[in-house]
């Protein structure tokens, strides 16, 4: 069936609010909940605003890039969207859940659909101790912090520290260091998706930790469990000549991360 009904949104930045309004004039302007597709405008960080907005909605999107990173958008062009919608090729990806315990014995729950962070607060290193599954497998880690990053996430952040990148569809994760200091040979570990993984912070007075969900942190953490979320599913759309899977089996080459 035809797409007719889109809702687009933007970031707060000139080209997207431009590419906004001249789109919104041609193709017609609906609410997200009332839209069959929302198309967002901007960079990376925008269109994880957008899903983090819209996730309930469980419509898909479609990004077109107008900001400076463009790794989850599509090429931005306001010629035959209805088309391109139409032959779009749909990803479906699921957001981690983090349950975070603070020092003042306050539970904190939030999704991440690249990675969940846990950061040092202070010029103190952090001191982890991490569970798989309930069972201990490292029992101290001291470093800056540590993350577990889905498939898709594993471009971002991850990357950035020196993390495997993953297929998108492998259904595993990467849990990997920031700045492991002991075992200062350890480069992480990769997961299968069911997996549920606990940080518990050690010293967590004299070296607090903050963690980090995407856009959402809690600081002062005692203890973090990390897990799939498996009743939420973000669908994202993509032009076929260049998907999602496409674009991080093309980042493992990329001469950058040589």
């Amino acid at each position: 069936m035809a797409i007719s009904r889109i809702a687009f949104i933007a970031a707060d930045t000139s080209p997207a609010r431009e590419a906004l309004d001249a789109l919104s004039t041609k193709y017609g302007q609906y609410a997200p909940n009332e839209a069959e597709v929302i198309v967002a405008l901007g960079g990376d960080g925008f269109m994880l605003e957008a899903l983090h907005t819209t996730m309930k909605l469980a419509r898909p999107v479609f990004g077109m890039h107008r900001g400076t990173v463009g790794f989850l958008m599509n090429r931005y062009d306001d010629e035959n969207l209805l088309q391109r919608l139409d032959k779009a090729q749909e990803v479906g990806l699921r957001p981690l859940r983090m349950e975070a315990i603070t020092a003042d014995g306050a539970a904190h729950v939030a999704l991440a659909i690249n990675e969940i962070s846990m950061l040092r607060q202070t010029r103190q290193a952090a001191k982890l101790q991490i569970s798989i599954d309930g069972r201990e497998r490292l029992s101290e880690l001291v470093c800056d912090g540590a993350l577990v990053c889905t498939t898709a996430g594993s471009t971002a952040y991850n990357l950035s520290v020196h993390g495997p990148v993953l297929p998108l569809d492998s259904n595993i994760l990467a849990l990997t260091p920031i700045s492991a200091f002991r075992p200062r040979r350890w480069r992480g570990a990769i997961l299968p998706h069911t997996a549920s993984v606990r940080f518990d912070v050690l010293e967590a007075a004299k070296r607090p930790v903050s963690a980090v969900a995407d856009r959402d942190e809690v600081r002062d953490v005692v203890q973090v469990t990390v897990s799939e979320d498996r009743n939420t599913k973000i669908r994202l759309l993509f032009d076929p000549e260049m998907n999602l899977g496409e674009r991080i089996l093309m980042e493992q080459f990329s001469p950058e991360n040589a």
